[in-house]
């Protein structure tokens, strides 16, 4: 078995926290990734949508995101907007770019964009997963936002999926331009690495795991190959979390695929991700109205109803889906339903 930084693989995919997460399940390490895919600079039309390619900085990073307009837009006129936040592992192109046009076909400007290091976007090496550098794209994307002269720069709303909730409410705290913020299937992926996917694992668990991060940045330190490891566990692996096994589903066949989310991230992120704290603070800096949908089957529940709890929002709701599962909403009926609560929420606060 192959030894992964003096800790066994199979140790490393069984570690109580990280497996919940499931950015350590299944599928050989790879030391060779693939550089950042180009977007080709393109619009089309998606309906009565049109969607534009876009490119925006971040410091030195090249962001890669896509506009959608709603029908008769008029570039002599202002209008709200909204970043859409993708998940861990996703890129523009898959849930974010639904949301993003269905807010859209509502009268919205929307935004959806690839993380740094991810997707479309530059940014090296490739497939980091850090979210408080995920906190700094969304300032950009904002800050690309205010600069478009048919935006309402006091008219700006986001909205995060699965992790990207997580680092979206990190960002509206301080990110005072946010006026109004959604999330669907909320995860808070720094308390995920730390107390498992259901939120009950024993976060000395990740103790293990940590020391294996080390002794591999150690490696890669003196001239090692980085190590990779993936996000969703393979199709039919039932020793994951349900919600992960749907994951796989839907990441990994036509469902969801795309080229540009390859389920890849290094192995060293892990130790950014247990660092993050996505809803400390909460109490006292998240005032901006606030939308929660989640799933009653969720077994990412716990994330919504703790933000819930915690925020200062005087105008919050926690909005369940009964039956439904976290996964239900990346699309089909599930993203259908909470895009009927998120359209008119929006509408009133923005």
């Amino acid at each position: 078995m192959r030894k992964i930084s003096g800790l066994s693989r199979r140790q490393l995919l069984l570690s109580s926290s990280i497996v919940s997460v499931g950015v350590l399940l299944a599928g050989a390490a790879s030391a060779t990734p693939a550089p950042a895919p180009q977007s080709a600079v393109t619009s089309a039309q998606a309906g009565d949508v049109v969607v534009t390619n876009v490119e925006f900085k971040k410091n030195d990073i090249t962001l890669a995101g896509n506009v959608y307009y709603p029908k008769g837009f008029d570039r002599n006129q202002k209008y709200a907007a909204i970043v859409v936040v993708h998940p861990g592992g996703g890129v523009k192109e898959q849930t974010a770019g639904l949301y993003a046009r269905k807010l859209a076909e509502e009268g919205f400007v929307t935004l959806a964009f690839d993380a740094a290091h991810q997707g479309a976007s530059g940014g090296m090496p490739r497939f980091v997963d850090d979210p408080m550098k995920r906190v700094g794209d969304i300032y950009s994307a904002v800050d690309y936002l205010v600069s478009l002269p048919y935006v309402d720069a006091e008219r700006i709303g986001a909205l995060g999926v699965c992790a990207g909730s997580g680092t979206t409410v990190k960002a509206a705290m301080t990110e005072r331009r946010i006026k109004a913020l959604g999330t669907v299937s909320a995860v808070d992926v720094g308390a995920a690495t730390r107390k498992g996917w259901d939120g009950k694992a024993a976060e000395s668990a990740l103790i293990e795991t940590l020391d294996a991060v080390a002794k591999q940045r150690s490696a890669e330190a003196a001239g090692a190959a980085p190590v990779y490891v993936n996000y969703v566990p393979k199709i039919g692996d039932t020793t994951a979390p349900r919600d992960l096994q749907e994951a796989a589903d839907y990441y990994l066949t036509p469902r969801g695929q795309h080229p540009n989310s390859t389920n890849q991230m290094l192995m060293t992120s892990i130790s950014t991700l247990a660092s993050f704290t996505g809803f400390e603070g909460a109490e006292t800096f998240l005032t901006q109205p606030l939308l929660m949908v989640a799933g009653s089957e969720a077994g990412s529940l716990w994330h919504s109803q703790e933000l819930h709890a915690k925020a200062a929002s005087e105008a919050k709701e926690l909005f369940i889906i009964d039956g439904a599962t976290h996964m239900d909403l990346y699309d089909g009926d599930g993203s259908s339903v909470a895009a009927q609560k998120l359209a008119p929420f929006f509408k009133s606060n923005l």
